[in-house]
């Protein structure tokens, strides 16, 4: 039996959540189910699919992840399930969400959930799919029921993706976007923080303004703004015991700059 972990925009006061992991539990009753967050901004495609890509490096492969942030249900988006590289699986609608996560553990085969008999009966809720098609398709991925049984072969390199610029290198630095925003306010880019391996002085610029890139929060004055390479491995741009998203009013998608300088 294998973990399922289940992210989701459902939110704690309701009981949205507490009936896929009913769904599951009838199915495969013996799987670990965990909650990665259900907090995701609602609809925000881009969020949860920066947590889905910063939590799978960590579990085992043949893990089934489960996530949900759904704002075309019940529309022709298609429903998939992904085989990666590793053998761990995915499963969620195709609109972006599930990309991230397999930048670094590519797909090697995907399906399009089309076979109703791996749903919950009846036929599946037009605004409810979490519980009635992607919930029970992971606890069948669980118990061990093959990929290509859920559908139809999709290619892999067809599935949706985010829309947001891609970091790419360019002298004496790189460029990139705010991919993500955290609870504390951080801002998170897609320049990985390899780029500055062998790097002297280095700042991050975004919003019309340069912070200078430092090792953690705690290395500038509370209130300060800075640059720094996140848990996550990506440049992030923070305010110490603040909110760099309030004090520099960005958002997700604007550019990013980052600047070094090597060390002799």
């Amino acid at each position: 039996m294998r973990i399922i972990t289940l992210l989701t925009d459902f939110g704690l006061e309701d009981g949205y959540v507490a009936a896929m992991k009913g769904v599951i539990a009838g199915i495969a009753p013996d799987a670990d189910v965990v909650d990665v967050t259900h907090l995701i901004p609602p609809q925000d495609v881009a969020s949860g699919r920066f947590r889905l890509l910063t939590i799978t490096p960590y579990f085992p492969p043949g893990t089934v992840h489960l996530a949900v942030v759904d704002p075309g249900v019940g529309t022709r988006r298609r429903a998939v399930a992904v085989r990666s590289t590793s053998g761990s699986l995915l499963v969620g609608p195709d609109n972006g969400l599930l990309l991230g996560a397999l930048e670094a553990d590519p797909a090697v085969a995907a399906v399009e959930l089309s076979e109703p008999r791996f749903w919950r009966t009846p036929a599946p809720s037009a605004t409810f799919h979490g519980r009635d098609v992607f919930a029970p398709v992971a606890a069948h991925l669980a118990r061990g029921v093959a990929l290509e049984l859920l559908g139809p072969a999709v290619p892999p390199d067809s599935l949706v993706t985010v829309e947001l610029p891609p970091w790419r290198p360019v002298p004496g630095g790189a460029e990139g976007a705010v991919q993500a925003m955290d609870r504390f306010g951080n801002l998170i880019s897609n320049v990985p923080g390899t780029v500055l391996s062998g790097v002297g002085a280095w700042t991050a610029s975004l919003a019309g303004r340069t912070v200078t890139g430092r090792g953690t929060y705690g290395d500038v004055p509370p209130g300060e703004a800075l640059a720094l390479v996140g848990s996550h491995g990506f440049v992030e741009i923070a305010v110490r015991q603040g909110s760099a998203r309030n004090t520099l009013e960005a958002s997700i998608g604007v550019a990013v700059a980052i600047r070094c300088e090597r060390s002799s």
